[in-house]
């Protein structure tokens, strides 16, 4: 009927329009540091099944089919593609970069510890490392303390992280940087700040040193970009548009087939 035409049709507009959420923000964070591009999955919903398969005909044998009719769409879920984005070079001492896999670790005044893999830090007046943010500066966990009479810094692919000091020949060690990962990445909560939260879905955080047990290298004077492909999004935008106007069609052509029925006369 016209009016199960309408329903379906609304369907596939909700769940066109918040494609176009995802991709908007996917396009929105196009230069932000070490962002992860989401994408949306969907799956049919219900049928209503007017003729089962296997029903008997008239001699009594099954029928080899049925008759379905699909009740439209939903959002199964969003999914975040953890791929390893470009390094853009920066060659300042506090930009850093994981090659591979894991992630940062900051601690939040709250006391709970989030994940990131934007690389961009600072140091603050106590000296300790902290996430390069005008709101929250998130100290590295572990925390790594730089002295003040500090004259350089180094990091090895391996995550120690060294300082240069006035009359010292060589470098002094000052911490090391310990990276996390998880069983499941794409369960990790993105609470925005280029911040995650670990929860059920991930796994507990799995901690270990760069360059060991499948761990990412750290890569000093570099950040990683964001892995969105402005072009893909782009063809995805007017895929999606156009998918869009199809289903308003949709819901043109059942409103002027109810319109035709209003106006039958005997």
């Amino acid at each position: 009927m016209s009016v199960q035409t309408l329903y379906t049709a609304a369907t596939g507009m909700q769940t066109l329009q918040t494609k176009l959420d995802v991709i908007s923000n996917n396009l929105a964070n196009v230069n932000t540091t070490a962002f992860k591009k989401d994408r949306v999955n969907f799956e049919d919903l219900f049928y209503d099944n007017r003729v089962l398969p296997g029903k008997l005909d008239g001699a009594s044998n099954p029928t080899p089919t049925g008759t379905h009719i699909g009740l439209g769409v939903r959002v199964q879920s969003t999914q975040t593609d953890y791929q390893q984005g470009a390094f853009r070079e920066t060659d300042r001492s506090l930009d850093w970069t994981i090659r591979g896999k894991g992630f940062f670790q900051v601690l939040d005044p709250t006391g709970q510890t989030y994940y990131t893999r934007a690389g961009n830090f600072s140091i603050n007046a106590n000296g300790e490392i902290v996430t390069g943010s005008a709101g929250i500066g998130r100290p590295l966990e572990p925390s790594i303390t730089i002295p003040q009479d500090t004259t350089g810094i180094e990091v090895s692919s391996d995550g120690i992280v060294s300082v240069q000091r006035p009359g010292q020949q060589t470098l002094e060690e000052v911490g090391q940087i310990q990276l996390a990962n998880f069983i499941n990445p794409e369960g990790l909560l993105k609470l925005g700040d280029n911040l995650y939260a670990e929860t059920n879905s991930s796994s507990a955080a799995i901690i270990g040193n760069p360059n060991i047990d499948g761990f990412g290298s750290v890569e000093k004077g570099f950040l990683e970009a964001s892995n969105v492909e402005p072009v893909q999004e782009l063809v995805d935008l007017i895929t999606t548009q156009r998918a869009f106007e199809l289903n308003s069609q949709t819901v043109q052509a059942g409103d002027q087939i109810l319109q035709l029925v209003s106006n039958l006369r005997r």
